[in-house]
């Protein structure tokens, strides 16, 4: 019966002038995850509204899924698409739609027409009556509610008329890369692949840096961040996963420092290193899934000192969140099951028995001088052997 999809959007609708730049990175990323679903499709832009038109056979179901991934998105409708032949093939057809979606069913709707097409010889009003009566009088099942109906019946009239009633939730947002890119630091856990997530639905194209510790993690604990970052990327897109061995610097700094300032002096390396990839990668900004309090190095104090060696700014959209609220989301974007697979990662087997948690910045600095023999050689060399992945 469907053969398009009227695509809604919210927040675009308010960007006045610029709006077009936002719907054509709308529309880029509908095709985008078009390509990866059975079927040939057309996506165009129409006086304000975006269609997805099924030029060939195609999987409604999977259809629907990858749109359901696409940010910017709010709203997809499953529409029949009908050439203007008069009133009464009109309204036969939307009689036989309304029995082919609610069949028996006792319920209640409102119809609701749009006359775009000016020159349509009936008013919008009228257009509404006569096909409510319509459908009373083919549907006694069906009842009229113009405050709280059940369903709301769209009827557009347009160079082609438009028949619709079902509104398939979408992502919300903003279409990815109308708001620059970042650098996501990933782990194997929870918190990181929402992070990025969060930050990708407000329009950033996002890479990423994962810190591997062989032969202390496996490559079993590499592969699982490389399906985290997988499943990210379909609704952010391609992310470009730069793989450090991170080996050598642990050891180092488990070698000079103390060790319960092991988490905060080793978290403050790996934010030089992501920043230096994001340089290198034309990103304006690192993203990390820390949360207040949930670990010794998401203190106040600790990401103060985290921060310092930042020139970038540190996005950290789960601050706020407790952790099942962080579940929640890993739940609903398919990250979690992954996320909690028993490959520990390198934060997890160097981790400081006894770790400071209000750790004070002239101390940790003192501490780093005992690094300063080797330490940037490691570092540029941890960057220069990075293994990069393309993840989608």
């Amino acid at each position: 019966m469907f053969k398009a999809f009227l695509i809604k959007y919210a927040e675009i609708a308010i960007k006045g002038k610029n709006r077009y730049i936002f719907e054509d990175a709308l529309v880029d990323q509908i095709r985008h995850v078009l390509k990866e679903v059975d079927g040939e499709f057309r996506v165009v832009k129409e006086r304000g509204r975006i269609y997805v038109y099924a030029e060939s056979e195609f999987d409604y179901d999977e259809t629907v899924e990858a749109l359901k991934r696409v940010f910017g998105i709010f709203g997809i409708c499953p529409t029949v698409v009908l050439k203007d032949q008069g009133y009464e093939a009109l309204s036969k057809e939307v009689v036989s739609y309304v029995k082919n979606m609610y069949g028996d069913r006792e319920m209640t709707f409102k119809m609701d027409v749009r006359r775009v097409k000016k020159s349509y010889p009936m008013t919008s009003m009228e257009m509404n009556a006569e096909l409510g009566g319509d459908i009373l009088d083919a549907c006694p099942n069906m009842k009229v509610d113009v405050h709280e109906p059940d369903v709301l019946i769209h009827v557009e009239l347009r160079d082609k008329i438009y028949l619709y009633s079902e509104v398939i939730p979408g992502p919300g947002g903003m279409p990815v890369g109308t708001n620059g890119k970042a650098m996501l630091l990933l782990s194997g856990g929870i918190d990181s692949p929402v992070a990025g997530y969060m930050i990708a639905k407000r329009g950033v194209k996002i890479d990423a840096v994962y810190f591997h510790a062989p032969p202390y993690t496996s490559e079993r604990a590499k592969q699982k961040v490389v399906d985290l970052a997988k499943l990210v990327a379909k609704y952010s897109g391609p992310i470009h996963l730069h793989v450090v061995n991170f080996t050598d610097i642990q050891l180092y700094i488990y070698e000079k420092c103390p060790h319960e300032e092991l988490t905060i002096i080793m978290r403050r390396y790996m934010m030089k290193i992501a920043e230096a990839f994001a340089k290198q990668d034309g990103c304006l900004g690192l993203i990390t899934g820390e949360s207040i309090g949930q670990v010794a190095s998401q203190t106040m104090h600790s990401l103060a000192a985290t921060n310092e060696v930042c020139t970038m700014p540190v996005f950290r959209p789960v601050i706020g969140f407790d952790k099942q609220e962080i579940v929640d989301v890993a739940l609903k974007i398919n990250t979690y099951e992954t996320s909690i697979l028993p490959f520990e990662d390198c934060c997890t087997i160097f981790v400081a028995k006894h770790p400071v948690t209000k750790p004070n910045l002239k101390v940790i600095k003192r501490s780093e001088e005992n690094l300063q023999e080797k330490i940037d050689e490691m570092m540029a060399e941890a960057i220069e052997t990075a293994e990069t992945i393309v993840c989608e």
